[in-house]
């Protein structure tokens, strides 16, 4: 496979003359802009940036590259891209402009193309009362979020979006456009469901909605030396909680950054998240023993689905950040301490963030008809995140992430969550053996030359 330099000169007329696709070369204008990932922290360098706007646009760039020995890297908001590595061979396939959503309401349906983030369709299904399976934030884009597997806050009740994907739309190595689904080429569409963008270009997919018009939804916070109590209080409430509720035990240290609002800015809590899938009622039964615990501010309401966005409190743009990731089989009193000698009071942890997700419920059943990432293995996902914006400050985040997944190291589950993985792992990080066979089978199959780079890449079933 050769490699691509700066003097290369694109080849318009493959992009079928549609005149809102075009390439940027490092020499252009714009380049730096289009090549900017989420992650500040990286410097992304392709050999050029294709900026399709239609679905046959991306074809021709496929073949554009297959033809002179390049790679295509899909991409569209670049969270989690920092496991590509260089790109200096690879033409960065961004689908900023490929926009454009429709709802089948009747069908209980939504149709996305490959630029779509949540924002975009999450306030018109919340203003029919619907909702789709999303994430925590709504800048995430829709395909990247949902091929890797996407938990977002119904997941213990409804489980993964990647199997409420009902049919997706795609360009594979030949530069031929297929629509997969459950009877057109089956195993393909299998593979994509958590198989991420190893075998082609999503240009658009398809998904269920779900009858979600409110949600009992909202934090505690509480003062930050009660880390200790309050997590321990979380765990021990957990077991009893139903399948419609997802929470999340966390504690959070806001920087003094002005897009912080005032009566959190620099401050620090432990706080308790919790979505419910049921009555203010119900949810104020079930949120009683936290409340009894007297937090300090308490953000509960009954909220519609566009309402949750900003619960999470997610930085909506991009920054310089590290972070690091573990499922857990099980999260013990012992975890408990351990997490808060490593991020809590009197660690010293500069960590933003130090996360613990409830999961199980649907999240652990697999079905008949879901796609390679069936199920989460464990019943705790973590996310820890500090910032970086200087050198010494990334070293310093990343001992500190380092000191948080040492200290759950005994209770890891032995897989991990590949959307919430900042580093290049294997298949076999996040598929029994069994799976990874097949999805190298179909990598073969459809991907022969390695044409598609995936933050997690799939090699052939000759390459393993």
């Amino acid at each position: 496979m050769t490699t691509a330099t700066r003097s290369f000169q694109p080849d318009y007329r493959l992009l079928h003359g549609r005149p809102r696709g075009r390439i940027v070369r490092p020499s252009q204008p714009g380049y730096d802009d289009a090549r900017e990932a989420f992650n500040l922290t990286l410097d992304q360098r392709p050999a050029m940036v294709a900026l399709p706007a239609y679905a046959d646009e991306v074809a021709g760039v496929v073949r554009y590259a297959r033809e002179r020995g390049l790679r295509v890297a899909p991409q569209r908001t670049g969270h989690n891209a920092s496991p590509l590595g260089s790109l200096e061979d690879t033409v960065l396939l961004k689908t900023d402009a490929m926009q454009g959503i429709k709802i089948d309401l009747d069908a209980r349906r939504a149709r996305v193309r490959a630029g779509a983030k949540w924002e975009n369709i999450v306030p018109q299904l919340s203003e029919l009362g619907v909702a789709a399976l999303h994430g925590s934030s709504p800048d995430i884009g829709i395909v990247g979020y949902s091929l890797g597997g996407g938990m977002g806050w119904y997941a213990r009740k409804h489980g993964l979006q990647t199997n409420s994907v009902t049919a997706i739309e795609i360009v594979t190595s030949d530069g031929r456009r297929r629509r997969v689904d459950h009877e057109h080429e089956p195993e393909l569409f299998w593979a994509l469901r958590g198989g991420s963008g190893n075998f082609g270009v999503v240009t658009a997919l398809e998904f269920e909605l779900y009858d979600i018009s409110e949600v009992y939804a909202g934090v505690l916070f509480f003062p930050w030396e009660r880390a200790s109590e309050v997590l321990h209080a979380w765990r021990e409430w957990l077991p009893g909680v139903p399948e419609e509720l997802t929470s999340v035990g966390r504690i959070m240290q806001f920087p003094q950054l002005p897009e912080v609002p005032e009566p959190l800015r620099g401050g620090s809590f432990a706080m308790v998240e919790a979505f419910y899938l049921g009555s203010e009622t119900d949810g104020e039964d079930l949120l009683r023993p936290l409340r009894e615990l007297g937090p300090a501010m308490d953000t509960f309401a009954m909220l519609p689905p566009v309402g949750l966005a900003d619960i999470h409190m997610d930085p909506p743009d991009p920054t310089h950040y590290a972070g690091d990731h573990q499922l857990l089989a099980d999260f013990p009193a012992r975890a408990v301490d351990d997490l808060v000698a490593a991020a809590g009071p009197g660690s010293g942890s500069t960590l933003v963030s130090a996360e613990v997700r409830h999961t199980g419920g649907a999240l652990g059943r697999s079905g008949p008809h879901h796609g390679a990432m069936a199920s989460m293995a464990g019943s705790f996902a973590t996310f820890s995140i500090g910032m970086a914006m200087d050198d010494a400050g990334a070293e310093g985040t990343r001992a500190d992430l380092a000191r948080v997944a040492d200290a759950l190291a005994p209770y890891d589950a032995g897989r991990r969550y590949s959307n919430f993985t900042e580093d290049q792992s294997g298949p076999e990080r996040f598929f029994p053996a069994e799976t990874v066979r097949r999805l190298q089978a179909v990598k073969s199959q459809y991907d022969p030359e390695n044409v598609f780079r995936a933050n997690h890449p799939i090699t052939r079933k000759d390459q393993s």
